[in-house]
């Protein structure tokens, strides 16, 4: 087939020798088969910003540090070069965190290198040596989906014990091989320290792969496990292996009205004396 344009690069450094066919096309990259030497791998066409069907990129990227000083002020002025910049850091995170990942135990694709937009990584295959199916693709038993959700919410613990959570996690990004589930598409992974979005990301990663394993094991749908794994993170007390329940209890409580009105009005009070102390100064 035709070599895509962002791939020629790599074809004639001797990264790529033949790019086999599309793998598949979504919201944030191009993916394409391709060989390297006798291996064959995948090739992900990172789309610029303009193009990508990611919303509120922002929101992800918030707390992502740039060592390099003239880096961070160019992105934050949005120059043609800090959007560059920031295009590479966006790039550069989903590489990072593969690594971090798989060292810390979490299934992903092995990546072998980001070059110009372009990342090289492992292409995952079932049994037959075809392309892996996603998990939407996938139909399982009870039995096998309680195993599966297990698996998976210790993957949500290990990431989020190595600081991250996915943001973007569903039955949509998720490969199933012979060996279970693994882990895809996370150039938008969030710090789960310096993002004041992190503990919503994590809920809603959690609740959308329990509702997609709650529909071949209903009895999953009462599990709590997102405020758990929140709770325990934010007492120090979350750790790989640690036992989860599924279970957590709310508590609720019921609001003093008087006691926040007579705030309000203090805090009004105190605002008016500062303003009359100004206008006599």
């Amino acid at each position: 087939m035709k070599i895509p344009k962002r791939i020629k690069p790599l074809v004639e450094d001797g990264l790529v020798d033949e790019v086999i066919r599309p793998l598949m096309s979504g919201k944030e990259a191009d993916v394409f088969i391709v060989r390297c030497g006798d291996e064959i791998r995948c090739a992900k066409i990172y789309k610029e910003a303009d193009k990508r069907g990611f919303k509120q990129a922002t929101l992800y990227q918030e707390g992502r540090k740039v060592r390099n000083s003239r880096r961070a002020r160019a992105m934050e002025k949005g120059s043609r070069f800090g959007r560059k910049e920031q295009e590479q850091v966006w790039q550069n995170t989903e590489v990072d965190a593969l690594f971090r990942l798989a060292r810390v135990g979490v299934r992903v694709p092995k990546p072998y290198g980001c070059f110009d937009g372009v990342l090289l990584m492992e292409l995952i295959c079932d049994e037959h040596g075809a392309e892996a199916p996603r998990l939407n693709d996938v139909a399982m038993s009870p039995e096998q989906a309680i195993e599966d959700h297990q698996l998976m919410m210790r993957y949500v613990v290990r990431m989020l014990c190595e600081g991250l959570v996915h943001g973007d996690l569903s039955e949509f990004n998720v490969l199933v091989d012979a060996e279970g589930p693994v882990i895809i598409d996370l150039p938008q992974v969030v710090n789960a320290a310096a993002n004041n979005h992190a503990e919503h990301f994590l809920a809603r990663d959690v609740n959308k792969i329990t509702a997609y394993y709650g529909l071949y094991a209903p009895e999953i749908l009462d599990t709590r496990y997102a405020e758990e794994i929140w709770a325990l993170y934010e007492a120090g007390e979350l750790h790989p292996d640690v036992a989860l329940s599924g279970e957590f209890d709310v508590i609720e409580l019921d609001a003093d009205v008087d006691a926040v009105i007579e705030e309000i009005k203090q805090a009004m009070i105190e605002e008016q004396q500062r303003l009359e102390r100004l206008a006599q100064a």
